[in-house]
């Protein structure tokens, strides 16, 4: 074993100051980006894509600590997140009231467990979270009144650790765990690799270790894969499939992605701080324009985006433009920012784009000081 001290090394980041002109009647001026090495003004189409950032550093240390304050026999909490005890800002899943209620059937049905297949992005993860938040605010049939969601990071559980001095597999120590634990609801994505692959590796085949557990119906379950992977690996398993009732998720369309969108924005103003001093009306006038010119044909092939992922990530660089200019408000400039240096659709579809916000907000660029001709 080897002794030696590691020291941790405190990376700093570029400082980069942020300077607004003062004349907005034009775009091109409203802002300017300096660094110690460029001094000079530069046009804001030219600044670049805005995307959420996290701190390695920090993440590190944050997990740092939960692994130092949590025993290693404790699998559970280690890999763990109990969604029914998180706090949610608003519904995880608007407008999926009916997928919501198909997996409440398929859990409350005997020896069944729910299993989610669908398009990366359609939002399989909220509708589980959907479902944690019903149960927290007891909106559900007294069934599962009281039940935990406990969502599982198995790709993490693969491998072994050490306990009591003694080298044990991390899934058969989740398995024991489990055998003392009543009214609980995995919640695994990526479920396919549950599946042993062919390959002789025991460790992946977590699915026949969780079968007495589904039987004896102690244990429910709710997987999430896409349909090609159910294909390719879930249905090898004919034993496993049979637990479960498929629930089919389509892809969100329309003025139902706008309802997601309304319903969902508020959490970026609680998380970056920065409020949308808009009316519903026009809010879902914006919103529509984001949802019309990010249809399917207009998406860059090898983006796997979905409604309402795709939109939402729009929105969210639109919040991040507003912080990054100290901006306590969006505005107009910023969600015609996100939309001209996004890169999940096509150029062409993104000029169109902004020829149409020209025309939609015209008269409200010209009352916040933009002059639509000059975009």
């Amino acid at each position: 074993m080897n002794n030696e001290k590691i020291k941790k090394v405190i990376v700093t980041q570029p400082k980069v100051v942020v300077v607004k002109s003062n004349n907005t009647n034009n775009i091109e001026d409203i802002e300017t980006l300096v660094t110690e090495s460029q001094p000079q003004e530069q046009n804001i189409d030219t600044l670049p894509s805005m995307e959420p950032v996290i701190e390695d550093n920090e993440v590190s240390n944050k997990k740092e600590k939960k692994e130092e304050s949590v025993d290693n026999s404790d699998i559970i909490k280690m890999y763990g997140e109990v969604l029914t005890d998180k706090s949610f800002v608003t519904d995880p899943s608007i407008a999926r009231d009916r997928e919501i209620n198909q997996m409440i059937l398929a859990l409350i049905t005997p020896d069944k467990s729910a299993l989610l297949v669908g398009k990366p992005g359609i939002g399989k993860t909220a509708l589980v979270e959907g479902l944690a938040y019903r149960i927290h605010e007891n909106k559900v049939p007294n069934a599962l009144s009281g039940w935990k969601i406990i969502k599982i990071n198995i790709p993490a559980l693969l491998g072994k650790t050490v306990v009591n001095g003694v080298e044990v597999s991390k899934l058969q120590l989740l398995i024991q765990q489990l055998d003392n634990v009543e009214k609980t609801i995995l919640f695994i994505d990526e479920v396919h690799l549950l599946v042993a692959h062919n390959n002789g590796n025991v460790d992946l085949d977590f699915a026949n270790m969780l079968k007495p557990y589904l039987d004896r119906g102690r244990i429910l379950m709710i997987g999430a894969t896409t349909e090609q992977e159910y294909r390719q690996y879930v249905l090898r398993d004919r034993a496993f499939v049979r637990r479960f009732i498929k629930i089919d998720i389509a892809e969100l369309q329309g003025q139902d992605v706008v309802k997601v969108l309304l319903g969902t924005y508020p959490k970026f103003e609680r998380e970056l701080g920065v409020k949308v001093n808009y009316t519903s009306f026009q809010l879902e006038k914006i919103f529509t324009w984001i949802v019309d010119n990010t249809t399917e044909y207009l998406r860059i092939y090898e983006v796997q985006n979905r409604y309402p992922d795709i939109c939402l990530t729009i929105i969210s660089s639109a919040f991040s433009y507003a912080v990054f200019e100290n901006s306590p408000i969006v505005t107009l400039k910023h969600f015609y920012l996100a939309m001209k240096n996004t890169s999940v659709i096509y150029d062409d579809a993104k000029t169109k784009a902004i020829n149409d916000f020209k025309v939609r907000f015209k008269d409200q660029l010209i009352k916040e000081g933009i002059n639509p001709d000059l975009i």
